[in-house]
């Protein structure tokens, strides 16, 4: 199939479809309204449902129904709203439904502006809704992967029977580049577990509400039991110019593209440094991490935020080398050449 120049945000929306998913449910916020304001063209062609909610909270709750009926749903958001929306998510999690959430972040706290951000790294991992439960969380750092991991988030939710998000911002869901999309749309597999009618079988119910301690204490074991599997066989990363490598770069997203930029010059510039880009942000990729760092004597996590991935990088290295932080927030970019000065002040202090 022929490339076509799309905007990250259409190309995740039409990734979607060509997933098999048929039913959105949202509400715009910039910098994502393009995602719904392209299916609420797109949908209707392939016999789908679109429906713009009269909220976030509305939205995520019309996912939760069209979830417990064994569908391909999706919706998509932007910071505040995903906010409004992790009450819903903690009882999707619970009740061990799939569907895919859309995080194109903008800058923040409050309401913040449209500007790209990646300040909601830690809400995603670590603290999207109460209770112990985990999001699969993708990062992806191309229009192509706005796509490709687009399409791997359905199937993911499909095998794990959990909400999995695709972790964008602003840059990603804006720029336009060229794009491919497969020309086989995957059958979603078999959902016997579905509330889809119980003529002739015995009825199913989705719940998530378990009064006795030592029943909710068995429902979380058996989801840590998935969330140790996911683990175990989907962490994804990519390292790069890490083999002889003495500094490393790490960062996520599309702040990897810039600092990928960064290293590329340093290198011309006779200083060995390399990239590690965790794609999975969780599960996170821990192995990788440390094997990017293997040659290193210190790492710069590099980020559109306050510094939050740099915590998962030092457990990754177990503190055998120094990691350092290089952050942006609210909104501003970081730079090539800002990041470039930041290793450049590392090459300068051997044994640091």
């Amino acid at each position: 199939m022929a490339k076509l120049l799309m905007e990250g945000n259409q190309a995740l929306a039409e990734a979607a479809i060509h997933a098999g998913c048929r039913y959105f449910f949202g509400y715009p916020i910039t910098p994502q309204s393009e995602i719904p304001e392209y299916l609420s063209r797109r949908l209707p062609q392939v016999g789908g449902v679109y429906l713009q909610a009269e909220s976030e909270v509305s939205a995520i709750n019309m996912v939760f129904g069209a979830a417990g009926t064994g569908a391909r749903v999706f919706t998509a958001s932007s910071s505040p709203g995903i906010s409004l929306m992790s009450e819903g998510i903690s009882y999707i999690a619970a009740c061990e439904l799939p569907c895919v959430l859309v995080n194109v972040q903008r800058g923040g706290p409050g309401l913040g502006n449209i500007a790209p951000s990646q300040a909601d790294y830690n809400q995603a991992t670590k603290g999207i809704g109460h209770g112990d439960f985990h999001l699969l969380v993708l990062a992806p750092n191309s229009v192509q992967e706005m796509a490709d991991l687009t399409i791997w988030a359905f199937d993911l939710a499909d095998k794990y029977r959990n909400p999995v998000m695709v972790l964008s911002d602003g840059i990603l869901g804006q720029m336009m580049e060229p794009v491919e999309f497969s020309e086989e749309i995957p059958e979603p597999p078999e959902k016997p577990w579905a509330v889809t009618g119980a003529s002739g079988r015995k009825r199913n119910i989705i719940n998530s509400l378990h009064i006795a301690p030592e029943v909710l204490e068995a429902r979380n074991l058996k989801l840590q039991a998935k969330y140790a599997a996911a683990k175990e066989n989907e962490c994804r990363c990519e390292n790069y110019l890490t083999e002889d490598a003495e500094l490393v770069v790490a960062a996520f997203g599309s702040c990897a593209r810039i600092a990928k930029a960064a290293v590329e010059e340093a290198r011309s510039q006779g200083i060995k440094a390399g990239l590690c880009r965790p794609i999975t942000v969780w599960p996170f990729p821990e192995a990788a991490v440390a094997e990017a760092c293997k040659n290193a004597r210190a790492c710069i996590v590099t980020e559109m935020n306050e510094g939050q991935m740099v915590y998962d990088i030092r457990l990754a290295l177990k503190d055998r080398i120094p990691v350092h932080s290089f952050g942006k927030m609210g909104g501003v970019i970081p730079t090539p050449n800002q990041i470039l000065d930041e290793i450049k002040k590392l090459e300068v202090k051997p044994g640091v």
